[in-house]
């Protein structure tokens, strides 16, 4: 194979691999706060344990977890409008399907970290007299957070990855911007090399994050 690879060629596109990252970064940031949000009222409910509500909320997140991101963002841009009889904007689509995605995921976190916090500090605070959202925010939650770090920046990362597949339904991220240049200047191997380099570039320093958080609990524990 004799190719000869020419990256100069795509200079003229710079605007376009910048545009791209930053709405994959705005989609990353947007529907990580929406996810989290989503997250934090679903995990908080379940530990309620209301029969009729815990088994709709665990309906929630076993239907996303269960299912491909690419299967639901296709669903709920195409199939979902004909169900409800209403148009629904790509931009609208791919930040709904995300931000549930990771609501999903978040839920489990929380509840988790919750969850690992010993018995014994719950009893300690009620004996105190905390009760309720003052009991959770003072004393449950500041020790459920460390817990919580590692998983939550992982997914997190994810949701950076996961935003490359909203270019399905023409968003115009990195990927679907990447796609036009490679339609225009016909050098696949160099516009995707350096889209795999930008994805990189970003993401190597979040999974370094993530992996130093998760040394720290072991060593807590430890």
């Amino acid at each position: 194979m004799n190719y000869v690879w020419d990256f100069a060629i795509l200079g003229k596109y710079s605007h376009l691999f910048l545009l791209g990252l930053g709405w994959t970064m705005a989609y990353t940031i947007g529907t990580i706060i929406l996810g989290t949000l989503i997250g934090l009222i679903v995990g908080m409910l379940r530990l309620r344990r209301i029969p009729v509500i815990d088994w709709l909320l665990i309906a929630y997140i076993e239907l996303f977890r269960c299912t491909p991101l690419l299967v639901q963002i296709i669903w709920f841009y195409y199939a979902f409008p004909v169900v409800i009889g209403v148009n629904i904007p790509a931009h609208a689509a791919a930040v709904s399907v995300l931000s549930l995605y990771g609501g999903a995921f978040y839920a489990e976190i929380v509840r988790g970290s919750i969850e690992s916090v010993p018995v014994g500090q719950w009893d300690a605070a009620k004996a105190l007299g905390f009760r309720g959202w003052r009991l959770m925010r003072l004393v449950i939650l500041p020790q459920a957070l460390k817990p919580m770090m590692a998983p939550y920046v992982n997914q997190s990362v994810t949701q950076l990855k996961n935003t490359s597949l909203v270019s399905i339904i023409a968003v115009p991220d990195l990927v679907y911007n990447a796609t036009l240049i490679n339609a225009d200047t016909y050098r696949p191997l160099e516009v995707y090399t350096i889209v795999a380099l930008i994805y990189f570039a970003i993401l190597f320093p979040s999974t370094l994050v993530a992996r130093r958080l998760e040394r720290g609990l072991t060593y807590d524990k430890v």
